[in-house]
């Protein structure tokens, strides 16, 4: 009795997308985009927790400072200053103990500033506080920011944000082109076409966090990372559109 025989799986051409590849961008892509999702629904606290705290006065200026909501200072002695890491950034901190009946507490100083530069253990500073933040810590006349600065969060994970998004949508732009790719099985490797689209990203990201760093304004921001990713995308369709056809000609 004869037998139908099975057919041998196709062997894939060399060069062509591995289906791993478009897997791999898929998840990355999402996973990035989620990310920056989560972090602008956690904007608008982070906003309106910042406008309360540029809003604030001097407790000396309020008739119920102990509502907290008041810029308050307290005279504080230094215990004790170092440095640590954290994440392989050195981490500057200070240890002051505001009296007898206070324990001891560490304040983490934004950079080596030059109030956390020229402390020494027992020097006297103030610290300055908003609700439960140490926001600043001054010696004399100089004055230095801690990480807690209310007013600072909403830059970071604005500039954040926007960078997750574009790198996020390049990468499942990305896994559609190599889906696409396969479906066609393509086996050429524009390599410089995939340099373009890196560089590309780069910059765009690099626009978009300038933009976030150089005003508060969030519709502002915005604008201009738009702006930006628009002109990048443009100068990048036509230049890639430059090579194809120099590639077919």
């Amino acid at each position: 009795m004869n037998r139908a025989s099975a057919p041998w799986p196709q062997p894939q051409p060399p060069g062509l997308p591995a289906l791993k590849g478009v897997i791999f961008a898929s998840v990355v892509g999402s996973v990035l985009v989620l990310a920056a999702a989560v972090l602008f629904a956690l904007l608008p606290g982070v906003l309106s927790e910042a406008a309360d705290f540029r809003a604030a006065r001097p407790c000396a200026e309020v008739s119920a400072p102990e509502s907290g909501d008041c810029l308050s200072e307290w005279p504080a002695t230094v215990v004790s200053k170092e440095t640590g890491r954290k994440n392989k950034a050195v981490t500057h901190w200070v240890t002051v103990d505001l009296g007898p009946e206070e324990p001891s507490f560490r304040i983490r100083m934004r950079g080596d500033g030059p109030v956390w530069r020229d402390l020494a253990p027992g020097d006297r500073v103030t610290v300055f506080a908003w609700r439960d933040l140490v926001w600043q810590v001054g010696s004399g006349e100089a004055r230095q920011d801690t990480v807690e600065t209310p007013d600072r969060e909403p830059t970071v994970r604005l500039a954040v944000g926007l960078a997750l998004l574009i790198v996020g949508s390049v990468f499942l732009r990305g896994a559609g082109w190599l889906h696409r790719r396969r479906a066609v099985r393509a086996t050429d490797a524009p390599t410089a076409q995939v340099v373009v689209v890196m560089a590309a990203t780069l910059l765009a990201v690099g626009l978009s966090v300038a933009a976030a760093v150089a005003t508060d304004t969030v519709w502002l921001v915005l604008l201009l990372a738009a702006a930006g990713c628009a002109a990048v995308g443009a100068a990048t369709a036509l230049l890639l559109r430059g090579l194809a056809r120099r590639r077919t000609a």
